[in-house]
């Protein structure tokens, strides 16, 4: 509506302007120089007037603009005038005013929410220009660096010169792992950056976690898991001993007195000669049960060369290929690219796949269409991998968290130890062992080298 009322004024005033200056040119013909002079300061007038009234407005919206960009909201037009199309351009002005400062607030009172939330979280958190200023960092951060204020990443080199260099060189979308030393405690970090624009400002954020707690949690449930199968594994070797123990002990006393030789009976001795071989047995198993946890515990640093991984795997092909015989099952072996290498000890890695393929063709067996692949490539990152793959049962969701404890086994043959030892050997070699499984579909057990 205002601007309506402000181009029906324009239109009028032009309008008179056009009138006065058909007059003036009336004038000049008839030669009226009374009509040329009062036409000629009339005209003069009118065009004085259309120029403050454009300017008037023009720079009523420019101080509204300057104000909002000031973020001044105490500026308000009078209302009260006596032009209408003034009075409600200067109410619409005062409406939008009022709109945009309860934005404002409202901005204001999230920002202030959001950072509160960021002040009292448990991780730590920054940002970073490119340049190197830390335009926020939390006091979570501060208390975990024991650092305050924090301004330029520079600082982190007083903190400690290992951390910085790794604060210099993250990058986007990079995970870091670091243990920080300081004068109170030993605490081991996980860094995790991620980029984001503001204001058309490259930034990044990183946020910096203490993961001692949830190391904890996981070593002292390894533990118990640890314990829970050693503690099965020697009970089931020792309550036969136990028990055949007695029974024998049974056959020599009687109310607590040795029985005499001539009350022995042949029965007897051969149940004495039976159980001491079941004795012998059953040590010899708990003999061979202590010497896979001494295998376990002396894994040795591995030998690294570099391998051609299209040689490498064909080996394993070539080592599978017997047993490939007697299973029946469909093996193929891959590699991509053809020039593929890997830096690793080819020992060490060739049991670690041959467990695996093992494991594999044995939960196939007997599955029609059974089928074990063996691939080797490169992720979009540039991480190589090998992965063993089957079409088999697969495995519980309840037991995937446990495969890979020492001595935990759901089969009647083997230690248990296989797969703890092929992923303390991925360790050693800075890599990673993981598994999926969907059954019947796939499992995937997946060696990932740094």
């Amino acid at each position: 509506m205002a601007s309506r009322n402000f181009y029906y004024q324009v239109i009028l005033r032009v309008l008179i302007i056009v009138l006065t200056a058909l007059a003036f040119a009336f004038a000049i013909v008839k030669l009226w120089y009374f009509t040329i002079i009062f036409s000629t300061i009339f005209l003069v007038m009118q065009v004085h007037y259309l120029i403050r009234f454009i300017n008037s407005t023009n720079r009523k919206i420019s101080y509204f603009f300057d104000a909002i960009r000031n973020e001044d909201f105490t500026l308000r037009f009078p209302e009260k005038v006596s032009i209408k199309s003034f009075k409600e351009l200067n109410q619409s002005l005062n409406r939008v005013n009022s709109v945009i400062q309860e934005i404002h607030l409202e901005m204001q009172v999230r920002e202030k929410y959001y950072q509160e939330i960021l002040k009292q979280a448990s991780i730590g958190i920054m940002t970073i220009n490119e340049k190197g200023h830390i335009l926020f960092a939390n006091p979570t951060l501060e208390k975990m660096l024991n650092h305050s204020p924090l301004n330029h990443i520079k600082q982190i080199e007083q903190i400690d010169e290992n951390l910085y260099e790794i604060f210099k060189a993250l990058q986007p979308f990079e995970r870091k792992l670091f243990q920080l030393t300081n004068e109170r405690e030993q605490i081991q970090l996980a860094l995790k950056s991620t980029s984001l624009t503001l204001n058309a400002e490259s930034l990044m954020l990183v946020v910096v976690q203490d993961i001692n707690a949830e190391l904890d949690e996981k070593e002292t449930e390894s533990w118990v898991r640890l314990i829970r199968v050693l503690t099965h594994e020697i009970m089931n070797t020792i309550t036969p001993i136990t028990s055949i123990t007695d029974s024998i002990i049974k056959y020599y006393t009687k109310n607590g007195e040795i029985v005499a030789l001539k009350d022995l009976d042949d029965s007897k001795i051969k149940n004495t000669l039976k159980g001491l071989e079941v004795i012998k047995e059953q040590g010899g198993n708990l003999m061979e049960f202590v010497q896979s946890y001494r295998s376990l515990l002396s894994v040795p640093e591995p030998n690294r060369t570099i391998v051609k991984g299209k040689v490498f795997l064909g080996k394993i092909d070539v080592l599978m290929s017997a047993r490939l015989e007697e299973e029946q099952t469909n093996f193929s072996v891959s590699c991509h690219p053809d020039n593929l290498e890997f830096f690793i000890d080819e020992k060490q890695l060739t049991q670690v796949l041959i467990n695996l393929s093992k494991n594999a063709l044995q939960s196939v067996r007997g599955i029609e269409n059974g089928q074990v692949q063996m691939r080797a490539g490169i992720e979009k990152d540039g991480r190589k991998y090998i992965e063993v793959k089957d079409n088999g049962p697969g495995i519980p969701p309840d037991l995937i968290e446990e495969i890979f404890v020492p001595f935990f086994t759901t089969k009647n043959e083997g230690t248990g130890i296989g797969l703890s030892l092929s992923k303390q050997v991925m360790q050693l070699h800075g890599g990673s062992l993981k598994v999926r499984s969907v059954p019947y579909e796939e499992t995937i057990f997946r060696l990932n080298f740094a």
